[in-house]
């Protein structure tokens, strides 16, 4: 029995929640190294702080896709957790802002337990996204399924990057005083946070998942296969083939996207905005440098808007391109427009420019979202694609870890301090990456 193909506006409703998800991942990403260095937090050493995140999907998806595999009830299987997730997500999202407030009261401690706070809900409300995407297109949509999803979240992005900058030039301060958050970024989080809950909103209420019985009969599931119990081991053990082959390209994806997202705002305010190696924003006193930072704080989200435009435009042409050359080779060519933008970054001086390079990172970026997904989700059994998403998410979070229990490291004895040697970096891993795309083996490449 075949599933039922779906109109563009059901699919569209299925991941519309992502827009907001991505809100605050955007707002995070560009912001929170900011927020700490604003606190007085040594920048080289903000990888370590940045593990919390990868270590919260580490810990959750897993349980998320496995719990969300065996429940059901008024509100769906999938549905349950990303509504949940969203509400714990905004109110954490209130919060982080208000870091100085946090830490006088709670010590860094404390402020950690916030982040892990947010970046755990998100990943509550995300991973189920996924798996519902799966669960209700026929193969046949599952490219056009996952492009819409990379669409919106990329719209997403876009805004939630470039949000300070736009308040900013509506007037909220963008400067605050030593050990403060500027007004712009609080009232970005208060702003991202009510959105995320709307758009999951839109989702909750617009989608109604396939009733058990149902289910079943699409994805031909038994009795005999409801019965059967598998283990964590033998789950990884009886992994398929492709699985193993794009934890590869993963990690080349996942370890230089850490690296970015960490140290974009050391690498911007010394290369392309004069900041000297060794600044510290909580205790500096000439307001000329502190400026250069706050301005570079904010040109970093622009930079992160345009790669996420990029992005946005560059999944509506996907499901094209992958009809005309194939999905791996469109994976491929990607990634190695993402590694040419993130190496061009040293070559470029002007801050303009690092606007120019992000637009091989959106490209990059748009493809690491929608085609490892496209490309697995064919070959998983039906009865376990919460839990197999789940596990195949750890390939997402796994080589962050990695990148950044080492990118302090890196940052200090390989390149001097010197932020835009870890671009460079970054760049490498992408395009060696593109040519571990080659290996994959993808059976199901339909349009």
């Amino acid at each position: 029995m075949k599933k039922k193909a779906l109109s563009f506006w059901q699919i569209w409703n299925l991941s519309f929640g992502f827009l907001g998800v991505q809100f605050g991942f955007a707002l995070q990403n560009a912001n929170v190294s900011r927020i700490l260095t604003t606190l007085g937090v040594d920048p080289h050493d903000l990888s370590l702080y940045w593990i919390v995140a990868p270590l919260m999907g580490l810990l959750v998806q897993p349980v998320v896709g496995a719990a969300s595999d065996k429940t059901w009830n008024r509100m769906g299987r999938r549905i349950p957790f990303i509504f949940f997730g969203a509400l714990v997500a905004m109110v954490s999202m209130f919060l982080m802002p208000n870091a100085p407030i946090i830490v006088k009261f709670g010590g860094i401690v404390a402020l950690i337990i916030v982040l892990a706070l947010m970046d755990g809900s998100f990943n509550v409300t995300f991973q189920p996204f996924r798996a519902l995407v799966a669960d209700m297109t026929p193969d046949e949509q599952r490219n056009i399924g996952y492009s819409v999803q990379s669409f919106l979240i990329n719209v997403g992005a876009v805004v939630g990057s470039a949000l300070p900058f736009i308040l900013t030039a509506l007037g909220t301060p963008n400067e605050a005083p030593a050990g403060q958050v500027a007004p712009s970024v609080i009232w970005s989080f208060y702003i991202g946070g009510a959105m995320l809950l709307v758009s999951v909103l839109v989702t909750v209420l617009k989608t109604k998942e396939y009733p058990p019985e149902e289910f079943e009969k699409y994805n031909n599931i038994t009795e005999e296969d409801k019965g059967k119990k598998e283990s964590f081991i033998s789950l990884l053990r009886n992994m398929p083939k492709t699985m193993k082959q794009l934890a590869v390209v993963q990690f080349f994806s996942w370890f230089p996207l850490f690296l970015m997202w960490v140290y974009s705002t050391t690498a911007v305010s010394q290369h392309y905005f004069g900041v000297p190696v060794g600044f510290n924003a909580e205790t500096e006193t000439d307001q000329t440098l502190r400026a250069a930072f706050e301005r570079a704080g904010n040109w970093v989200g622009i930079g992160f808007a345009v790669y996420s435009l990029v992005a946005a435009l560059y999944s509506i042409v996907l499901p094209k391109l992958i009809k005309l050359h194939g999905r791996k080779a469109v994976y491929s060519y990607s990634l190695l427009l993402g590694g040419i933008g993130f190496i061009s970054t040293y070559f470029f001086t002007g801050q303009y420019m690092f606007l120019v390079s992000m637009i091989g990172v959106g490209i990059a970026w748009a493809a690491i979202l929608a085609l490892p997904f496209a490309i697995l989700s064919g070959t998983l059994p039906a009865k376990r694609i919460g839990v197999y998403m789940g596990l195949f998410n750890l390939t997402v979070v796994i080589p962050q870890i990695i990148s950044g229990l080492i990118g302090g490291t890196l940052i200090r004895h390989l390149f001097a301090y010197h932020g835009i040697y870890v671009l460079v970096l970054a760049g490498v891993f992408l395009i060696i990456g593109a040519a571990f795309v080659l290996r994959v083996d993808d059976k199901t490449s339909g349009n």
